[in-house]
């Protein structure tokens, strides 16, 4: 039996959609349009009848488990989103994919290899800003762009958006080899469903801890713009192998900002995160000196850009909570929170990743800009929507179960010190912030204390991988991972009395 499919929108989006399911033959039939327009409804487009309204019109159709509904509205709000959703499955669909509302999308272009499956990142949150890429990526056009950490969240949306900003090269960099090729297979893909423009995809594996080789590539590439997204990020994996967490953030940063420096890359952007203000973790420390090695750097510039883009937590991100409790959902249960009043400031990853190609073009060498996350979400909240997303009740099918702080976690994180003062720029949800930067002298004589700890040298064989020397010496450059471990070492001892 042939699959019937009913595409939500009769628009620009929709009928092209409808005219790629036609041509390639193999995913089904276009059974009806379905859309609110009154001057459509009733009427044929290509032979395809538009039926409407949406609210009313589903409960009539007769579909069956082979039955799908492509939401090709890429324009409409989350909350117009979410209501087409509800009536879809209430009416029966189970099947129901969505057209992302991208500014690939926006600018007039649109493919079923675009569309996916509906996730809870499409019907909760706020409405993301609509921003033209073509017009916002014309910096890049003709340029070689090098995105590292491009297998993770943010470097492969990145990488996704950069298909439509007429780049000459696009340089995929990781140490991992599986997410490396799982982009690259997918950017070329999408390339020959004729999604953005020509642009030579190359996958490159290494591991940027090693400084000549990163030295080498970015040589060999000859790289005009780099997107810095790598890093170990999981802050309770990183609590576990504190120097490894070094390593890999702070001097894998430096070695790539000397590189830059060094190669006369044009533009350095530094992805950064709010774990790095008045850091509690080892993770936000070594994006805190992260953040100052790019502050460093652009100081000895010649006439390149080099600025760090901060924001929040991104929905979705692999090892995220939205992946976490919908993991815990399908295991029946509980879904972990640390704390009723945990919150937390969310953006989705196309919007967060739009803003910093965005911030990339505007922004000057030196300058450190934050994203505008707008209003923190409650994760019990959260937890308790995801829940129903899945078609459950939450306390009554899946419990929501309090588990206490992990070590380094926090119920708010600040997006900036009270000493940043962002203040808007021209540019919608983009900040700047004021610099707080370390003395050269400083930071130099830092990364050296800590060097024999995360790198074999010799006749400092007692240094090598010693966590508690590198702790010690963060803690004496970090009040606020001083205070932090205290705190910590002060609830060990009272547990310790009360046996």
């Amino acid at each position: 039996m042939e699959k019937r499919i009913y595409i939500i929108g009769a628009g620009f989006a929709g009928q092209t959609i409808a005219d790629d399911i036609k041509r390639k033959k193999i995913f089904g039939k276009v059974n009806a349009f379905i859309d609110d327009s009154k001057d459509l409804i009733g009427t044929k487009i290509d032979g395809i009848p538009v039926l409407g309204p949406i609210a009313g019109v589903t409960s009539i159709l007769n579909n069956s488990d082979l039955d799908e509904a492509i939401i090709a509205i890429p324009s409409a709000p989350t909350e117009r989103i979410r209501e087409i959703y509800e009536t879809l499955t209430k009416n029966g669909f189970s099947h129901i994919k969505i057209l992302p509302g991208i500014s690939q999308v926006i600018n007039g272009t649109a493919h079923l290899v675009q569309t996916r499956e509906i996730d809870p990142l499409d019907v909760l949150g706020r409405t993301p800003i609509a921003i033209s890429l073509k017009e916002s990526l014309n910096y890049l056009r003709g340029k070689r762009v090098l995105i590292t950490g491009a297998g993770g969240s943010i470097g492969s949306e990145l990488s996704r958006q950069l298909l439509s900003g007429g780049a000459e090269r696009l340089y995929l960099f990781g140490h991992g080899e599986n997410s490396i090729c799982q982009i690259y297979r997918e950017l070329r893909l999408l390339q020959s469903e004729g999604v953005g423009e020509k642009a030579t995809i190359v996958p490159i594996i290494g591991d940027m801890r090693c400084r000549e080789y990163t030295d080498y590539i970015i040589k060999q590439t000859k790289c005009n713009v780099i997107f810095h997204c790598a890093a170990y990020k999981h802050v309770p994996m990183m609590e576990e192998n504190q120097v490894s967490a070094i390593e890999n953030n702070v001097y894998g940063t430096k070695n790539l900002l000397d590189a830059a420096i060094k190669h006369k890359v044009e533009r350095f952007v530094l992805i950064s995160t709010d774990k790095a203000v008045s850091p509690v973790s080892i993770y936000g420390v070594s994006k805190m000196l992260c953040e100052k090695l790019v502050l460093d750097a652009a100081k000895k510039t010649d006439g390149q850009s080099f600025m760090f883009v901060r924001f929040g937590n991104v929905l979705g991100s692999r090892g995220s909570l939205l992946p976490l409790f919908q993991n815990q959902i399908k295991t029946g249960g509980p879904v972990t929170i640390t704390d009723k009043k945990m919150v937390r400031y969310f953006m989705t990853i196309p919007e967060a990743c739009s803003l910093v190609l965005q911030t990339g073009g505007v922004g000057e060498n030196g300058k450190s800009y934050l994203l505008d996350m707008g209003d923190p979400v409650k994760i019990i909240d959260l937890a308790e929507q995801i829940i129903r997303f899945s078609g459950l009740e939450p306390y009554k099918d899946i419990d929501v179960k309090i588990v206490g702080a992990r070590k380094g976690e926090r119920l708010v994180e600040p997006l900036w010190l009270k000493e940043e003062n962002p203040v808007p720029t021209k540019y919608k949800k983009i900040l700047e912030l004021n610099n707080i930067e370390y003395d050269s002298d400083y930071l130099e004589k830092l990364l050296e204390e800590m060097k024999p700890i995360c790198f074999y040298t010799p006749d400092r064989e007692a240094d090598f991988r010693n966590k508690e020397k590198l702790i010690n010496i963060l803690c004496e450059n970090c009040k606020s991972l001083k205070d932090f471990y205290r705190e910590i070492k002060n609830d060990n001892q009272k547990r310790t009395d009360l046996l």
